[in-house]
């Protein structure tokens, strides 16, 4: 239980901020005593949140399932020879700008979330790739030998002993690809995507430094409260799956 309170209470302090950020008006008046107004107010953070969440959990699932289904073939025998393609092409996504790939692909898909979405799962495909190779190639040979040796099929030593025993690596490529893309979402702003971003551009553009506080502080927040989540998981998938693998 102890292991999910700090994220627990991160989470309370993110939804509590984003619901009650008017109460902090005089101290927000105190940073910024030229603006008359100085919470941000053309939509409840609330509704930003949850749609800044969306998109990093949406981009998040695609660039996994992309990301660890080309790791799987690449470390399979029959894929070893396409390794450095696989590499080569999740190394692409992360070399492109987020803001290159949002300008490319707005003329395709128009503005709104759809393009903010394309950047966020190729910018996110590397580390989670990385981390499936690196996991996968970690485990020991006599481990798959053993299982094989009891019976079992190759998608059976997989799913039971290699994803388990790589499951921790692996988690830890999705919470550097998450965590980044929780701060890289905030570009999705600029192109009309409703994100936590909307107060830091309109900060910038009207010179209020509020704003640009009251945007930047729950970005860091969540990123905070994801963190301290994915460490709460990487712990729980050590106690639930590597000591049964083990014995």
């Amino acid at each position: 239980m102890r292991l999910w309170l700090p994220p627990v209470l991160l989470a309370v302090l993110l939804i509590g901020l984003s619901t009650g950020m008017p109460a902090l008006e005089p101290l927000f008046h105190w940073i910024q005593p030229d603006k008359q107004q100085v919470i941000y107010e053309r939509e409840s953070f609330l509704f930003l949140l949850q749609n800044h969440v969306f998109l990093v959990i949406v981009s998040a699932a695609a660039g996994t399932l992309a990301a660890v289904a080309g790791g799987i073939f690449a470390t399979r025998p029959s894929g070893r020879d396409f390794l450095p393609l696989v590499s080569q092409i999740a190394s692409i996504g992360q070399t492109f700008p987020p803001v290159a790939v949002l300008a490319l692909a707005v003329p395709v898909l128009g503005f709104g979330e759809a393009p903010i979405l394309v950047a966020l799962m190729l910018y996110g495909l590397l580390p989670i790739l990385r981390n499936t190779l690196a996991g996968l190639e970690s485990i020991n040979p006599a481990v798959k030998e053993a299982a094989r040796g009891m019976g079992m099929s190759p998608l059976q030593v997989l799913v039971r002993a290699e994803l388990p025993l790589a499951g921790r690596v692996i988690l830890a490529g999705i919470r550097t690809s998450v965590t980044i893309n929780i701060a890289t979402a905030a570009i999705g702003s600029t192109i009309g995507a409703r994100t936590l971003g909307d107060p830091v551009i309109a900060g910038l553009v009207n010179g209020n430094t509020a704003y640009v506080l009251q945007g930047a502080i729950l970005i860091g927040l969540l990123a905070l409260t994801t963190d301290s989540l994915f460490e709460a998981l990487e712990r729980t998938w050590d106690r639930r799956f590597s000591p049964q693998v083990a014995g």
